[in-house]
């Protein structure tokens, strides 16, 4: 499947087969295909919840009463860090070894990343909500690559999940993606209109 037909063929499936899973390393296929997605300075302020159980799933249930999270098999709980800029991020261990060990230029480094997104409560949830939206398009293109299907949601109890899952104060639910394959006894609409270049683009 090459990409255009990954873009053409991802729909957002309001049906899972509750008969067919996704197998642990074919999970594991997609997240690691997903995490090539960018990040702010390559601090990748991410992180997943794989719902899978039938107790996480109503718990889950609890917060976000969409049927999909009980029918599909694993539901991802996107979560943002929002001081993932912060000098304990381990990522900057590996930017430390790019800069060849120049600890006075990756402190430069670290300090325009807090001077860009620590100094509000808006630019943390900013920082965390974007980077964390780029991972999950990356994990549902990533999926339809591999032959999983997806449906994204953001209709639930953020705060309630939050806590629910035991997420510091620091961290965000940004979205769900459920993982699954479409049951094929049921037929989904066609493809909404999509508005093009002309439609959204301003040039200036």
């Amino acid at each position: 499947m090459n990409l255009k037909e990954v873009y053409e063929g991802r729909r957002a499936i309001n049906f899972f087969d509750t008969n067919k899973g996704v197998e642990a390393g074919l999970l594991k296929d997609i997240i690691n295909l997903a995490v090539l997605a960018p990040s702010a300075f390559n601090l990748q302020p991410w992180e997943i919840i794989a719902v899978k159980s039938k107790e996480g799933k109503e718990r889950l249930h609890k917060f976000a009463a969409q049927p999909k999270i009980l029918e599909a098999p694993v539901t991802l709980i996107i979560v943002g860090n929002k001081t993932g800029y912060e000098a304990s991020n381990p990522t900057w261990n590996d930017m430390l070894k790019l800069m060849g060990g120049d600890k006075e230029k990756l402190a430069g480094t670290q300090g325009m990343a807090a001077g860009l997104y620590g100094t509000s409560n808006e630019n943390k949830l900013k920082f965390a909500e974007s980077n964390a939206g780029l991972l999950a398009m990356s994990i549902m293109y990533a999926a339809k690559s591999l032959g999983v299907d997806s449906h994204a949601m953001s209709g639930m109890d953020f705060e309630g999940v939050r806590k629910e899952f035991e997420l510091d104060e620091n961290k965000t639910v940004v979205m769900l993606i459920s993982l699954g394959h479409l049951d094929e006894s049921n037929t989904l609409y066609p493809r909404a209109y999509r508005r093009g270049y002309d439609e959204i683009v301003k040039e200036v």
